[in-house]
């Protein structure tokens, strides 16, 4: 009984160690990666040829990368566009001796400046028509500073007094004049006028710094003071406006309002 059972054990330990053996011969097949020797694998190589007799023509060799600059070894470094590599007209650089000066690009022209002083410090002259028509604000606020320091000096606060009646006076003349000429008149022309010509009334508040007006001197100066910004004014204004023969008929307004600057300095 027990040789039977051995002898077939036995077959059945065989027969599972044959089965196995082509289980393990079946699975190495599977994952065998390994080449036949027959097996050839031919990779296939393209290769861009170029004929060496081609010789360089006009000293350099035919461009083979295109139009890009960045693929061409012999095209060298191109820098970003700027001034100095803009294709055309080659850059020359900042030419600062042709440039216009300063006081020209912030449109003060010094000319008419001294013009119409000139013509302030002498009513019998005549001024340049377009320096008379020039509108220059730095001189009239000048002046009207000065205007103010002045009186200050002398005890008088008058600053607000001065702006104030100096913008109502120039409005009232500026739609004056524009009545009574055919060309017109701008209010910068006015208000650059009469604060140009305010000049003699600043010498007169000077002068009554160190001495009173209040008396038969102070009368006469002022009266001078006022006949001369006055005469000045209309002299401009007739050069500007081309206002032939209606010199007293400008005057008088402007004696008017010089004429309110004139208390508030004596007074």
């Amino acid at each position: 009984m027990s040789g039977n059972i051995n002898s077939q054990d036995q077959n059945e330990f065989w027969s599972n160690q044959e089965y196995y053996g082509q289980f393990q011969q079946a699975t190495q097949d599977s994952y065998n990666f390994m080449p036949d020797q027959q097996t050839q694998f031919v990779q296939e190589l393209s290769f861009q040829t170029f004929e060496a007799s081609v010789e360089p023509t006009g000293g350099a060799y035919p461009n083979v990368y295109g139009n890009n600059p960045y693929l061409n070894p012999q095209g060298g470094y191109q820098a970003p566009f700027s001034p100095e590599n803009a294709p055309g007209e080659k850059y020359q650089g900042e030419n600062y001796e042709d440039e216009p000066p300063l006081l020209e690009e912030l449109g003060v022209n010094l000319h008419h400046i001294w013009q119409k002083t000139l013509t302030v410090l002498n009513p019998l002259r005549t001024p340049e028509e377009e320096a008379a028509k020039d509108i220059d604000f730095a001189g009239p606020l000048v002046f009207c500073l000065v205007f103010g320091g002045f009186l200050l000096l002398s005890g008088k606060v008058h600053f607000g007094y001065i702006y104030g009646i100096g913008v109502l006076g120039c409005v009232s003349v500026w739609a004056l004049l524009n009545l009574m000429s055919t060309a017109g008149v701008s209010l910068g022309t006015v208000v650059t006028v009469l604060g140009y010509c305010i000049l003699p009334m600043v010498g007169l508040s000077g002068i009554n710094v160190v001495f009173s007006l209040q008396g038969y001197i102070g009368t006469v100066l002022t009266s001078f003071a006022i006949f001369w910004c006055s005469l000045s004014a209309s002299k401009l204004f007739v050069v500007a406006l081309s206002m032939d023969h209606q010199q007293p008929l400008v005057m008088y307004p402007c004696g008017l309002l010089y004429g309110v600057f004139a208390l508030i300095t004596v007074f």
